[in-house]
């Protein structure tokens, strides 16, 4: 699972095309969606295009927690928008009614066992519910999506996910941090690079997985350099000492 990952939440079905098609030239290959992002024809129509072979590509999208009566379906549905044959990652996207529901999570190891996806996991899922779907079904999820940044790293959190050999996937990565805040501007200063390309390396330093999203290609592009600045030691320190 590739560490730098394009988001396209808040994406329209009509804009996917282009932004995806942008993310694919500059060296994305990691690419993630969601049935409640309405936009998987648009993600599918530029997978489709870039002629780039499957293998090469990492596809994620999501159940949504809705749909927890039509799990199966629901996979079907997010294989024909995309036009794929399988998935690489499929994630619950919520707690169905905030509850762990390890009874949907069985289902969504039927979908991995039937060949429907390589991978599955959950996201927004507390460590509490984590270990309600392993305790229940001996099945551990390979991921768990969360808002995440450096203004809200927790180490208990992310301690408690590599403990149970779970990924940690960040979102909103730049929502919650203050971009203008002295720690990231003179570390972007001692890189030549910008506040949000430093967010992108904090995370590939810590091995979280990251999801930029943009519609702007120039952004686009920038976030991708992100991933191959390397931060100091001291450096993440101080980043990391923003958090709680």
């Amino acid at each position: 699972m590739p560490l730098l990952g394009f988001g396209t939440w808040q994406i329209a079905d009509s804009d996917a095309p282009a932004a995806v098609a942008a993310a694919l030239e500059a060296g994305y290959r990691h690419l993630d969606t969601a049935t409640g992002y309405q936009n998987q024809r648009g993600v599918g129509k530029a997978i489709a295009d870039s002629g780039l072979d499957r293998n090469d590509l990492f596809i994620t999208t999501k159940l949504p927690p809705d749909n927890s009566d039509r799990v199966r379906a629901t996979i079907e549905e997010s294989l024909d928008q995309l036009g794929l044959d399988h998935l690489d990652l499929w994630l619950v996207h919520w707690p169905p009614n905030g509850e762990a529901r390890p009874d949907v999570w069985q289902q969504l190891v039927e979908a991995q066992e039937a060949g429907l996806t390589k991978a599955i996991g959950v996201s927004n899922y507390s460590l509490a519910q984590i270990d309600e779907l392993i305790d229940a079904t001996g099945a551990t999820p390979a991921v768990n999506q969360i808002r995440w940044s450096p203004a809200e790293f927790d180490r208990e959190v992310a301690d408690g996910l590599r403990e149970r050999g779970v990924v940690l996937e960040g979102y909103s990565p730049f929502k919650a941090s203050n971009l203008q805040d002295p720690t990231f501007v003179e570390i972007a200063e001692a890189h030549d690079a910008d506040a949000a390309q430093v967010i992108v390396a904090w995370h590939v330093a810590h091995e979280f997985v990251v999801i930029p999203k943009s519609t702007n290609p120039d952004r686009i592009r920038s976030n991708a350099a992100g991933a191959t600045l390397e931060l100091t030691a001291d450096e993440l320190a101080r980043i990391d000492a923003l958090g709680s």
